[in-house]
């Protein structure tokens, strides 16, 4: 079966999750540090204002923090994290699929380019996407999606001694309490 969005639906562009847990608060869009100027640079150009945190670092000394950043993270634009930033929900156009269409879809960082897959091991299908919901799977058309992925897992592959992940302190109204803000030495 050949992969496709379902109509009407943007849900990728919207919801974001916590991860690993809780108190790290909801993650944004994951960002390669190769990637970082041009999305600040297509966010001028599309007059929206983007906030962009780490996500993950690494160091060779755990009193140290981390000494490098392997990725940045573009955060949502509502106050709990979700929402990308360069989903167009005002024009009225409408995407291939029928939903809100991406400002920067020729432009858009590697890790959408990545979605449905997940990195999860083996590699497999994000479950909360509607269309893998419905289907459970995809056998055609995915190989851009793998392409992505692979090169996000090299750029994560790192013999560094500490591994270093950024609490974003966003997240539901409800959950303010155990969310945490800064970096936190992955255990």
């Amino acid at each position: 079966m050949e992969f496709r969005c379902i109509d009407e639906c943007s849900q990728c562009c919207i919801e974001r999750e916590y991860y690993p847990s809780k108190k790290f608060g909801k993650i944004g869009v994951l960002i390669l540090p190769e990637e970082k100027e041009r999305i600040e640079k297509l966010s001028k150009t599309n007059g929206l204002k983007i906030k962009i945190v780490p996500r993950i670092g690494i160091s060779e000394d755990k009193n140290s923090g981390p000494t490098k950043i392997l990725a940045y993270q573009l955060m949502g634009i509502e106050k709990n994290g979700n929402t990308c930033p360069f989903l167009d929900t005002d024009s009225g156009d409408k995407s291939p699929h029928g939903g809100f269409p991406c400002k920067i879809y020729k432009d858009r960082p590697l890790a959408c380019m990545t979605y449905p897959l997940i990195e999860i091991e083996p590699i497999t299908f994000d479950q909360k996407c509607k269309f893998c919901k419905e289907h459970g799977t995809a056998d055609q058309n995915i190989n851009s999606e793998m392409e992505s992925l692979l090169k996000i897992k090299e750029k994560m592959n790192t013999n560094a001694s500490f591994i270093w992940r950024f609490a974003t302190k966003i997240g539901e109204q409800e959950d303010q309490g155990i969310l945490e803000s800064g970096w936190i030495l992955e255990e």
